[in-house]
């Protein structure tokens, strides 16, 4: 994750099975009901229950605005969702978004959002972390992050080992 100087970073809750889906490569879009703002340049991904823990976090390449049904035009054979799931989500409201995803990254070692903070509880559907958290997380990188097999991580891995680059 780059440093928070890059722009804001979001923890956004995520069922299990679209979280596995981001990290896997197979969902290279997150559908969201509300507009996150411009500067966000990462997701802290939290996986709901029954999983409960911070699994990875992926960068922000774009986000789009449309009308649900454009945004499934666009984006169905990249949005890990079934068209029955995504119309649900989408009922009552004629606007959603479509968050780019790039360069996603697991965690090793799930992690506890307490361990990032003690008072940090799982959001709704996202919240904008505050920089000593962000701090904390960037701090155990090292220990915890691998790359995922992201579009952009999806080449033959080097005979040297992994890429200096990959986190």
């Amino acid at each position: 994750m780059a440093s928070p100087a890059a722009g804001r970073v979001a923890l956004f809750s995520i069922k299990p099975q679209y979280a596995e889906a981001i990290l896997g490569g197979v969902k290279e879009v997150e559908f969201r009901r509300t507009r996150l703002a411009a500067d966000v340049s990462h997701v802290v991904i939290y996986a709901t229950a029954p999983v409960q823990k911070v699994v990875g976090w992926f960068e922000v390449a774009g986000v789009d605005c449309a009308q649900p049904r454009s945004l499934w035009r666009a984006y169905r054979t990249v949005g890990g969702i079934d068209a029955a799931d995504f119309d649900d989500y989408f009922t009552g409201t004629d606007q959603g978004f479509a968050i780019k995803v790039r360069a996603a990254r697991r965690l090793i070692v799930p992690l506890e959002l307490t361990s990032l903070s003690p008072t940090l509880r799982p959001p709704q559907s996202y919240q904008y972390l505050p920089t000593q958290i962000i701090e904390t997380l960037l701090d155990n990188l090292d220990i915890f992050a691998n790359p995922g097999p992201s579009a952009e991580n999806r080449e033959t891995p080097s005979p040297d080992g992994p890429r200096s680059d990959a986190i």
